[in-house]
């Protein structure tokens, strides 16, 4: 109730001062004239009173339940005072007034007889004071009332339009800046995988040349063309820190309750920030997916759920990172994913997370968005092979990655033979594999290796974002594809969630991969599935189920490792209300989703 009252516009206010002066001079009357009553006085006060609060607390739940206890009640006190004095029909007009203001949709028609035709008919067949004529000021009362309905109801329908103005200008807002942030980090992974890989090739090389010269003259020059080759890089790495955004070096929770500020500032909603738990560095796949939750939440709570109070909750767990977003909207009977929340769970998906909605109508919306946590493996090493043709980043990722406690670097190959070789040799839990390589290239090698070894985990480091190249290499059955450009401490956090069993692509790929290709891709004998809220992807996993394939020959058609299977899975199960595979069939085959 308390939350209703807070949703209150001036008029609504109005209303209540205007019900609550006519009930306390009708009660005032009554009192001065309780010598002409024909039951306690005590029984009129209490009815009365009952007549003023209960048709009001009714109104905070269901304007039905309102119209008819004020037709009941405080109709029923008008009709007997009237019997009693003819010219108390007037204090009905305020009620019919109410009853007019606050009827909706159809109840026009018979809230409208009860009030205008019915009641002075009653009045003029048993107060033989009273005729006919009293519809003439009740019909006036009602007209008022519908006349203040109307412009009630306009100015609310205006406050709703300036308040999704307003969050559609914060919400373009947020793009702009994530869309600048995507484009200024292609850039510099650009430029860093040119200008980067370029220097570094001329720096090796010409120290390489340095025995080749034993001249002083020659060793002068070289030194002088290491220095430029040198300078020249630092000047790139320059570029590169300019052009990244100060926005990405901030903590997740500065960057999250700067997000939930700027939302309360420009669509007029309080929103709390709670931060639990000791904070811990977190991915920046991990942080731009978090980001991207919290915006879609907060913006669907004002747009379709005219929030007023939002809780935004960062749980920092030890196995896990929980954002939950609480609003007191109005919520939904039957929840149904759009564009939004459907690209909030695949951005989870790839990270091997969830996002869970739960909306009960009056009760509002919760939407939570887990993320497990990549943290060192206190228990296990994950054994490496490093598999490039350039003996520098062989030197390189041997370094960087041996440093983490939890990675072991058990060999390292040239080609793709080579790591074949080492595979039979070491059987290793993961593979770092370069693309282009002489004798065999990546995707003939991660082919072979799938095919032997199919517990062992293949991960794509290529220097170009190659969309066919990396269409064909995830069909190869690899497990991720990243660029080397990528940080060192997101390298190390993805071999962890590969090795868990999580698929991985360079979102900037992973869009052009799949943008626009939808009509490419064949569809299945199935209906939309907006029933149940099922994605396009739900669906081609359930077609797949229902024709037999386990999940391992899934992963494979849809190019996705077994672990994303098994999460679109679970989450189809969910929505469809069941628990096993058969269960699923047979209900989709049931409900029309499996034609």
């Amino acid at each position: 109730m308390f939350t209703t009252w807070k949703q209150w516009l001036w008029y609504d206010w109005l209303l209540l001062c205007i019900r609550f002066v006519i009930w306390f001079s009708l009660m005032i009357t009554t009192i001065q004239h309780q010598d002409h009553l024909t039951v306690p006085l005590w029984i009129i006060v209490l009815w009365e009173i009952a007549a003023f609060s209960i048709p009001w607390i009714c109104l905070m739940f269901s304007y039905r339940y309102y119209l008819l206890t004020e037709m009941v009640l405080f109709g029923g006190v008008c009709f007997y005072l009237t019997l009693l004095f003819p010219a108390a029909y007037l204090a009905f007009l305020m009620p019919t007034f109410m009853i007019a203001a606050n009827s909706a949709h159809k109840s026009f028609r018979w809230s409208g007889s009860i009030t205008v035709v019915l009641f002075p008919l009653l009045i003029a067949i048993f107060s033989p004071g009273t005729d006919l004529w009293a519809i003439i000021p009740l019909g006036l009362a009602f007209a008022m009332g519908f006349s203040f309905h109307l412009l009630a109801s306009n100015y609310r329908q205006n406050e709703i339009i300036r308040n999704q103005k307003l969050v559609l200008e914060q919400y373009l807002s947020q793009i702009e800046q994530i869309t600048l942030l995507e484009e200024r980090d292609r850039l510099s992974k650009d430029l860093h995988d040119t200008m980067g890989h370029s220097y570094t090739s001329i720096i090796m090389g010409l120290e390489i040349l340095r025995t080749e010269l034993a001249t002083k003259d020659g060793e002068q020059k070289i030194d002088t063309l290491l220095q430029l080759a040198r300078n020249s890089m630092e000047e790139v790495r320059a570029y590169l820190h300019q052009i990244d955004s100060p926005q990405e070096s901030l903590p997740l929770t500065v960057t999250l309750q700067q997000l939930a500020e700027e939302f309360q500032k420009h669509a007029k909603v309080n929103v709390r920030t709670r931060i639990i738990g000791e904070e811990y560095m977190v991915s920046k796949q991990a942080k731009m997916t978090l980001y991207r939750s919290l915006q879609e939440s907060l913006t669907n709570a004002v747009r379709h759920g005219q929030s007023t109070e939002i809780i935004v909750s960062l749980h920092f767990e030890p196995q896990q990172t929980r954002l939950d977003v609480q609003d007191n909207g109005g919520g939904v009977e039957e929840w149904k994913d759009g564009f939004g929340l459907t690209t909030m769970k695949e951005r989870a998906t790839q990270l091997q997370g969830r996002v869970t909605v739960y909306s009960e109508k009056g009760e509002g919306t919760f939407i939570s968005c887990v993320l497990p946590r990549l943290v060192q493996l206190s228990d296990e090493r994950i054994r490496l092979c490093i598999v490039d043709d350039h003996s520098f980043i062989r030197d390189s990722l041997h370094t960087i990655l041996d440093g983490q406690e939890d990675l072991q670097v058990v060999g390292v190959a040239e080609d793709g033979e080579q790591a074949v070789e080492l595979c039979r040799s070491l059987n290793p839990d993961l593979i770092l594999m370069d693309l282009e390589m002489p004798n065999q290239d990546g995707i003939r090698a991660t082919q072979i290796i799938k095919e032997t070894w199919p517990d062992i985990r293949v991960l794509i480091l290529s220097t170009f974002q190659d969309t066919e190249r990396a269409k064909e290499i995830m069909r190869s059955g690899a497990d991720g594809y990243l660029l080397k450009s990528i940080e060192s401490r997101e390298l190390a956090e993805t071999i962890r969630l590969v090795y868990r069993g999580g698929t991985v692509i360079n979102q900037d790929l992973f869009h052009k991969m799949w943008d626009g290709n939808d009509e490419e891709e064949s569809v299945g004998p199935w209906s939309d599935g907006e029933e149940y809220g099922l994605t396009k992807r739900e669906l081609e996993v359930l077609n797949l189920l229902s024709q037999g394939n386990r999940y391992k020959t899934i992963s494979e058609k849809l190019y996705l490792s077994n672990g994303t299977v098994r999460n679109y899975a679970s989450t189809l199960y969910d929505k469809l209300g069941v628990n096993n595979r058969e269960e699923a069939v047979q209900k989709a085959r049931d409900t029309g989703l499996l034609l």
